[in-house]
């Protein structure tokens, strides 16, 4: 449950709480119930594959596009699943060039054991994310941490899906990355120069508090999947998040050109830690990543990826107040933080939690009629069988 004192209105748009996760504005808690319809994983999956199979994938990489796809739908993510990445897919990815089907991992020489460097050479996102954390993870339980930097890469996605993934193995797990468009206004600015650039940490918490803590989001006030999946539902953007072609503020999400970032000067600080790591490993000029139509010879507008894991035991002093384990020390301060009346808080990582709890509760991935909708759509696309009329309805 979202706390009280989170709740917030805006005049003229959507009755919102502001929420963990990309940054995201999620719907009220007391909001009326909306009805999903109920897609086992199964199903999901084998559509997902069919439709980058459909457009020249390997199986291993469909298979990767797929798990993580149900990995957003499972965690109730909506701005990033299945939809959004065949969606980056269609315009930025396989028929632009921008990502290249087949695509090998290079693996560059580094001075430094614990580090490693990679030309992702453009293949699909999913796929690079999934072996970078395990080597970041594989790096970290032989030297205490372990950091992957990835270049030449195409959008990996949501972040949180990586880091709870590497959290659920134990790990402090961190990721960030320059997303697939420059589409934020810099804070003081006009023109959109950076991307909405997530920053994700996982925290290995669930045998303390019930899940894995998870704080991640886009630098953006919200990301622009949120746009489209309110378009898609046919509701208003809050205040304060996008501009128009004129550079006015607008709630409508059909007329959104570019969006600011959140925080004003902090959210446009931590987005900028996004393209200076990627400036670092090899990313090039922001406004032309993935403009393949104006990226001139000898430029380069890819994506970059950091990865980052670290053993908990490998950051230990040994010296916890009262005798305490180190977990036990990481009970107590989280205890602490949402005690003295502040009870009905929200921890980062509870709507996530949240969500995968709905979806073990349902038996399965839960999709709006809207969403229905554009699954069918992929299907007819990738000429794969899938009956829109063959799921149960629930109300969430």
């Amino acid at each position: 449950m979202i706390g009280g004192a989170a709740r917030a209105a805006w005049k003229g748009c959507t009755k919102i709480s502001a929420g963990w996760g990309f940054g995201r504005f999620v719907l009220e808690s007391v909001a009326p119930m909306a009805t999903n319809y109920i897609v086992s994983p199964k199903i999901h999956n084998e559509l997902v594959a069919a439709a980058y199979r459909h457009r020249g994938y390997t199986a291993e990489e469909a298979a990767a596009g797929a798990k993580f796809s149900e990995i957003t739908a499972w965690h109730g993510i909506k701005t990033h699943n299945a939809i959004k990445a065949l969606h980056l897919d269609e315009l930025f990815g396989s028929k632009a060039k921008g990502c290249m089907p087949g695509a090998k991992i290079e693996k560059l020489p580094s001075k430094y054991k614990a580090v490693a460097k990679w030309n992702a050479n453009r293949k699909l996102g999913q796929a690079v994310g999934f072996e970078a954390m395990g080597e970041a993870m594989r790096l970290a339980d032989e030297y205490g941490v372990g950091v992957v930097a990835v270049d030449n890469a195409f959008h990996y996605l949501w972040g949180g899906g990586y880091v709870i993934d590497a959290a659920n193995k134990g790990y402090l797990a961190y990721t960030c990355c320059t997303a697939a468009l420059a589409e934020v206004v810099p804070f003081g600015g006009k023109f959109p120069t950076l991307g909405t650039n997530p920053h994700s940490w996982g925290f290995p918490t669930k045998d303390v508090i019930g899940f894995n803590i998870c704080i991640d989001w886009a630098t953006s006030t919200v990301a622009m999947g949120r746009v489209q999946q309110f378009s898609r539902e046919g509701k208003q953007l809050p205040a304060g998040c996008a501009v128009d072609v004129d550079g006015k503020e607008t709630c409508d999400p059909a007329k959104v050109k570019a969006l600011l970032p959140f925080g004003q000067h902090k959210g446009y600080g931590l987005s900028l830690i996004d393209e200076l790591y990627a400036a670092y490993i090899g990313g090039s000029i922001p406004t032309i990543r993935n403009r393949w139509d104006k990226v001139p010879p000898g430029e380069k507008g890819t994506c970059c990826f950091y990865f980052q894991c670290i053993r908990p035991e490998a950051v230990s002093s040994g010296d916890f107040a009262q005798g305490r384990s180190q977990k036990e020390n990481v009970k107590a301060v989280i205890q602490d933080i949402l005690g003295h009346g502040n009870e009905g808080a929200m921890l980062p990582g509870q709507i996530e939690a949240n969500g995968a709890a709905l979806s073990e509760k349902h038996g399965g991935l839960l999709f709006t009629k809207a969403e229905v909708d554009a699954l069918t759509e992929i299907a007819r696309e990738a000429q794969h069988p899938f009956d829109p009329t063959a799921f149960k309805a629930v109300d969430v």
